[in-house]
């Protein structure tokens, strides 16, 4: 199975007077968004899952995709690594599934399933993880297949 976690692009900086969840893209965050959804649009399976959490940052760097998309309150903000694992069905599902979501959720699952630690992972703004989960004799292993930042686009 693969997990494909891609971190909200670029959004405006917290005010007093927006909530959270209605935070937008910032213009360099429409730009990133659009870079990094091209490079996936080349590698993603037609039958990739995409799960995005609530806020509007996550909603607006997903439709950059084109494909449709499933919201999932599970990966609003402040949530675990084990809520975002559990609605992505990791590692039993059969099917590639992107998440789109927030820091610190995703670093800490990166690190969860990399190294086995819970530990904050920086990932970029933008930015995409690509994690493969395979069977090596009989051995379950997690695999780092690409790891992409819109910068370097």
């Amino acid at each position: 199975m693969d997990l494909i976690l891609w971190r909200h692009a670029e959004a405006v900086v917290e005010r007093s007077d927006l909530d959270d969840l209605e935070r937008p893209l910032t213009p360099k965050g429409e730009r990133q968004a659009q870079r990094i959804a091209e490079w996936l649009n080349q590698r993603l399976a037609h039958s990739t899952r995409i799960l995005v959490s609530p806020a509007l940052r996550c909603q607006q760097t997903a439709r950059c995709l084109g494909r449709p998309f499933k919201t999932v309150a599970a990966l609003a903000p402040n949530q675990d690594a084990q809520a975002l694992l559990k609605a992505a069905r990791w590692p039993d599902g059969s099917e590639p599934v992107l998440v789109v979501g927030h820091q610190p959720t995703l670093g800490f699952t990166a690190a969860l399933l990399l190294a086995e630690l819970m530990q904050p992972w920086a990932v970029k703004k933008g930015a995409v993880w690509w994690l493969r989960n395979r069977d090596r004799e009989g051995s379950a292993q997690v695999v780092l297949q690409a790891m992409q930042s819109p910068d370097c686009l």
